[in-house]
């Protein structure tokens, strides 16, 4: 690498650590949970980040580790294969390091992040077939010359999962001062796997008790994988022809980043299911949230009903994915539900009698409950 480009590399990380460095870490939230009353349910508030979701965490680590194995020069196009979040924080480290970038996604992103990636800077290239949005995108980094993130295939080794303020560290020692400070569980989504690894990861290193709960929407095929490895006969061909309704989490194919052996347990969610908790949680907290913290509250559900059942007081902590504000065209829109045929008020029922502990809904379920 010649003198000049290493300049420039120094100087593009440079200005990702400054960024680093003026961002405060996001807060968690102590969720009003009175039907479950000794078990503590936290949210990690990921939508206070620049540029609104998890996400950021990826793009900052996706974006080093593409600098530090020298995959990136001044110049270099960035093109991503992303439903929208993803995108949306790539591109604003895009614009900071003075990058093109492009993303890749389904036709049927909304609105809302399209024109946050275009409010960064970013173009929009859309496709009608989800499964094809990885060899859209490697067709593209090769006729532009540029660099595809691949965030599917890197996650999970980006993340830096020991230390350097990744989610996990920074939820644990949020927790310190909590009544129940080590939780008993945490539960996510799996996006690209890469949060679902780290949190695995830096429970089993740091040697907690905790156990991790993924929980897979309609329409995606992790949760099937991972039965299929628990039977000892792991399907990593599994796919399907179409993407998950809930945006940011949920493939129709195995991604190489989902590392099942990280995951304690898995749930698979209807996303009518998803939707009315997304409702309930913007109404206790006063705002709107997205869809998959939605799927992640019946994730926290689930597991209230069991600790309950029981008769153990214990904390669960799960993540606050990104606001609302992103989905005003989808699902706070009621013609949006009409046309995608999705009962709310079937939902909205069975989302009272798990609150009610009257009758769990029966949801798919694997691994070590």
């Amino acid at each position: 690498m010649t003198s000049k480009k290493r300049g420039w590399l120094a100087l593009a990380i440079e200005r990702i650590d400054a960024d680093f460095n003026r961002s405060a870490d996001t807060h968690l939230i102590a969720f009003p949970m009175p039907e479950f009353e000794g078990i503590d349910v936290y949210l990690k508030d990921e939508s206070s980040h620049p540029t609104g979701s998890l996400k950021h965490r990826l793009a900052r680590s996706l974006f080093l580790y593409a600098l530090a194995n020298g995959w990136l020069h001044e110049g270099s196009t960035v093109i991503e294969a992303s439903s929208g979040s993803t995108a949306v924080s790539e591109a604003y480290f895009a614009k900071l390091l003075g990058l093109p970038f492009v993303a890749v996604m389904p036709r049927g992103t909304s609105p809302d992040k399209i024109a946050a990636i275009e409010f960064y800077g970013g173009r929009c290239h859309l496709v009608s077939d989800a499964s094809e949005l990885q060899a859209e995108s490697a067709r593209m980094a090769a006729a532009t010359g540029g660099h595809f993130m691949d965030q599917f295939t890197y996650a999970e080794r980006a993340t830096d999962w020991r230390a350097n303020n990744n989610i996990a560290e920074s939820i644990f020692k949020q927790m310190t001062h909590e009544p129940h400070p080590v939780p008993s569980w945490i539960v996510c989504g799996p996006g690209t796997g890469g949060t679902s690894a780290t949190l695995g990861r830096f429970v089993r290193y740091r040697r907690y008790p905790t156990r991790v709960l993924c929980v897979d929407p309609e329409h995606s095929v992790f949760f099937d994988y991972y039965c299929s490895v628990l039977a000892g006969m792991p399907e990593p061909g599994l796919g399907l022809s179409r993407g998950s309704c809930i945006e940011g989490i949920g493939r129709p194919r195995v991604e190489a980043s989902f590392i099942p052996e990280c995951v304690d347990a898995m749930i698979k969610v209807p996303d009518a299911l998803s939707l009315a908790a997304m409702r309930l949680v913007s109404a206790r907290l006063g705002r709107r949230v997205g869809g998959s913290t939605g799927t992640n509250f019946i994730g926290v559900l689930r597991l209230a009903q069991q600790l309950r059942a029981a008769h153990r007081l214990a904390s669960i902590v799960t993540i606050l994915c990104d606001s609302g504000e992103r989905y005003a065209h989808s699902y706070y829109n009621p013609q949006w539900y009409i046309a995608m045929g999705i009962d709310t008020s079937g939902a909205d029922a069975a989302l009272a009698d798990m609150l009610a502990n009257r009758a769990p809904a029966p949801l798919p379920c694997a691994g070590d409950w």
